[in-house]
């Protein structure tokens, strides 16, 4: 757990604007505030970091990019529903980023080596797949029921894929397993 939570300050740290516009939503603050509230903290998180000499990091650029452009959309059409359509756009990157095949063999056990590749490969479609998937039901949570939105954020994207990082857990462990005791099988038959 103390790994899972590392991995996900740096990303927490790159999308803080954005999160603290869905948690101020979600409190029931208006929507014009809480865009202005999220473009300023974005804007001044960027220039903090730049202040005390941090590196900034690429995603953290995009996301004040799409904070300010989605936010002063939102702002000149009176329509939050804009900031809340952000998060797609980052989705459908991570989307184009995922179609690399065997992306995810970098993240192999050392255990699973020679075992599991070709089903390590297909989680990497699969995880692709739950990444386009948030990214339009986000959308359309986003633009049809923007009351639900901050619900919809604060569940399903971490629901899902917790969901889906266990079930890869089971199905490359078991995979793994079988591979060995086929192994081990064929050399006490050779």
């Amino acid at each position: 757990m103390h790994n899972l939570m590392h991995a996900a300050r740096p990303l927490a740290n790159d999308l803080f604007s954005s999160l603290l516009f869905a948690a101020l939503v979600a409190l029931g603050v208006d929507t014009q505030i809480a865009t202005l509230i999220a473009m300023g903290v974005g804007l001044g998180h960027v220039i903090l970091w730049k202040l005390l000499g941090k590196p900034v990091a690429p995603l953290q650029w995009a996301s004040l990019a799409l904070v300010l452009t989605f936010g002063a959309l939102g702002l000149f059409l009176h329509d939050a529903r804009f900031l809340m359509a952000k998060p797609t756009v980052i989705y459908v990157i991570l989307t184009v980023m995922m179609l690399k095949r065997g992306w995810m063999l970098r993240y192999m056990p050392p255990i699973s080596t020679g075992h599991a590749e070709r089903a390590m490969i297909v989680f990497g479609y699969v995880w692709a797949g739950l990444m386009a998937l948030t990214g339009a039901a986000n959308l359309v949570v986003a633009v049809q029921f923007p009351h639900l939105w901050p619900a919809f954020l604060a569940i399903f994207p971490t629901a899902s894929k917790i969901a889906l990082f266990a079930a890869q857990y089971a199905v490359m462990r078991h995979v793994t397993i079988r591979s060995m005791r086929a192994q081990m099988a064929f050399a006490h038959t050779s």
